[in-house]
C-alpha cells in the first residue's frame, strides 16, 4: 500500500457501536434495585481503541458495520467529530449496534453485547483490504490492525489465515472473556500481538492460571507470536517467546471499568507507533489504563 498524506496512521477493525453504560457507587448483586447515574456515548472496542489513539494525535480509521438508521448517524457524526476516519464504514439496513452494562462498586455486574450488525456484515466490512482502496492480494495493507473479538468466528478464523493480513502489524483484542476463545486460530498461526486479561487467557488456552506472567508465557509456547496480559490491580507482563518482561500497574480508585483494556491497549500501541521499547511500552500502557479507570482524564 502505498501512504499518502490522506492514509490512516491506523486501522481500528471490530465493533462500533453506542455504550449504555450505568454506574453505582453502592455494592450490587442480582435483582438490586439503586439509583446511579445512566449514559449513552460511543463505544466498541474498535471505537474505543480508536478514541483513544486519536486523543494521542493518531489518524485511526474504523472498519466496521454502522446502521442507516437515525442512531447511526448520529454515531457516525459523533465519530467525525473526534477527528476519526469513517470513510471505509460500511453502512447497512440493519439496526446499528448497542452494549449495555451495569457496574457497581463491586465491579461489573451484567452485560449484553447486541452486535448483530456487526455480524451479520461479516466480511463485508473487509472490502477496503481487498478492492485496493487499502489494499489487495498483491499490495496488502502494511500498517498498524487493532482487530477486535466481536468478529464471528467463522471470520476471525478465516482472517487468521488470509494473506491480505500477511504484511500487516495485527494486535489482537478479545473483547470479552465469553468471546475470548474466537481468538484461538490467531494462537494456532502465531500471527498477531494479543492484548487481554488474565480471564481471556484462560479460555483462549481452556487453562487456569495463578497470575498475569504465568498466562502470558503460556500463550507464547503454544503459538502465539506476543502476549500482553493484564490482572486488575496485579502485575502485567509483556511475552514473546525469547522473554517475558512484567510491571506492576499504578495504584488508582477505581471508577470505571468498560473500557478499560481498550485504553491499555492503545496506549500501548501509541508507545510503540513513537518507537518506544517494550518495557517503556508496557509502562506507558498501564498508566494510561490506571488513569481510565479512575476517571483521571478522558477518553
Amino acid at each position: 500500500m502505498i501512504q499518502t498524506p490522506s492514509s490512516p496512521s491506523a486501522l481500528c477493525i471490530g465493533s462500533v457501536l453506542w455504550d449504555i453504560i450505568g454506574r453505582t457507587s453502592r455494592q450490587m448483586s442480582m435483582g438490586h434495585d439503586v439509583p446511579g447515574r445512566i449514559t449513552r456515548l460511543p463505544g466498541g472496542v474498535a471505537l474505543n481503541i480508536a478514541m483513544t489513539l486519536a486523543n494521542m494525535g493518531h489518524r485511526p480509521a474504523l472498519l466496521s458495520a454502522v446502521g442507516m438508521d437515525a442512531d447511526g448517524d448520529a454515531l457516525v457524526a459523533a465519530c467525525q467529530q473526534m477527528q476519526l476516519d469513517c470513510r471505509f464504514l460500511t453502512r447497512t439496513n440493519a439496526p446499528t449496534d448497542q452494549y449495555m452494562a451495569i457496574e457497581g462498586a463491586n465491579g461489573l455486574v451484567a452485560a449484553i453485547a447486541d452486535a448483530h450488525s456487526l455480524e451479520d456484515a461479516g466480511a463485508l466490512i473487509l472490502t477496503p483490504l481487498q478492492d485496493g482502496t487499502l489494499g489487495d492480494a498483491d499490495t496488502p495493507y502494511c500498517g498498524l490492525i487493532a482487530l477486535d473479538g466481536n468478529l464471528t468466528e467463522t471470520l476471525l478464523n478465516e482472517i487468521a489465515k488470509d494473506e491480505i493480513f500477511r504484511a500487516a502489524d495485527l494486535r489482537l483484542a478479545p473483547a470479552s472473556p465469553g468471546k475470548a476463545e474466537r481468538l484461538s486460530p490467531f494462537v494456532q498461526t502465531g500471527r498477531g500481538t494479543f492484548y487481554v486479561n488474565l480471564a481471556e487467557a484462560q479460555c483462549i488456552l481452556n487453562q487456569q492460571f495463578n497470575d498475569a506472567p504465568e498466562a502470558a508465557r503460556a500463550m507464547v509456547a503454544a503459538g502465539a507470536e506476543r502476549a500482553l496480559v493484564t490482572n486488575g490491580a496485579q502485575i502485567a507482563a509483556d511475552a514473546t517467546p525469547q522473554v517475558c518482561l512484567t510491571r506492576s500497574p499504578p495504584i488508582v480508585r477505581v471508577h470505571r471499568i468498560t473500557g478499560a483494556g481498550d485504553s491499555f491497549m492503545a496506549g500501548h500501541m501509541d508507545a510503540e507507533l513513537a518507537g518506544a521499547n517494550r518495557a517503556d511500552a508496557l509502562k506507558k500502557a498501564l498508566q494510561i489504563a490506571a488513569r481510565y479507570v479512575s476517571m483521571e482524564g478522558t477518553q
